[in-house]
């Protein structure tokens, strides 16, 4: 989904290669596969707590195994292959819907390992008590950062929507959480909109 369209679930991806090689930025970027399992995998595994999804049912999250892993196992392979400056303070996350929802609980609570996060159109509308209470419960250091957005389209013109993410804004507030939200002119719940807003959260997270 990060770089080739003929490896993203949906046939587009972020365009990150294009991205960096035109940018020069310098990051490293390990992107881990997805959504190939069967039985809604991707629900499963990057989602921090149990929520019912209408056209699926019950479904069981596994964000604490899917970030235990990426903590314990994969970080580690990564930073001991590649040229990496492993420390906290130069350790990022980012993803988009469900990749978002896990984004913003990696950190809030393995926040030991990442100091700032991208979170494009996080999935927090699938269990809004739970996504509440989450951060509720967290105590992030009062360094990390946040970018987070949402496309005009996909929030459309419900105002309850928008309350509830709102008060989602102002709970990561109260924690210290130095926020950077946008709503995107024209963005839609998709990796065509997601890949235009790259420069921002890239902007964010290295923001000095």
């Amino acid at each position: 989904m990060s770089f080739f369209d003929e490896d993203a679930t949906y046939g587009k991806s972020w365009g990150m290669k294009e991205y960096m090689d035109a940018s020069q930025t310098p990051l490293i970027i390990a992107a881990v596969e997805c959504d190939h399992s069967p039985d809604h995998g991707r629900l499963r595994e990057y989602s921090p707590y149990d929520f019912n999804e209408p056209s699926v049912g019950r479904i069981h999250g596994e964000g604490k195994e899917t970030m235990d892993w990426l903590t314990q196992e994969f970080k580690p392979y990564i930073d001991e292959h590649f040229p990496t400056i492993p420390d906290r303070e130069c350790t990022f996350i980012a993803g988009s819907s469900m990749g978002g929802l896990m984004s913003l609980y990696a950190l809030l609570y393995y926040n030991d390992t990442f100091s700032r996060a991208a979170a494009l159109s996080p999935a927090l509308g699938l269990a809004p008590a739970k996504a509440k209470k989450m951060i509720q419960d967290a105590n992030p250091r009062p360094d990390s950062v946040l970018y987070m957005d949402y496309g005009s389209l996909e929030l459309g013109t419900s105002g309850k929507t928008r309350q509830s993410i709102g008060r989602i804004l102002t709970l990561l507030m109260e924690k210290g959480v130095l926020l950077n939200y946008r709503i995107v002119p024209g963005g839609e719940h998709c990796e065509a909109s997601w890949e235009k807003q790259i420069p921002f959260f890239v902007n964010t997270l290295l923001y000095e």
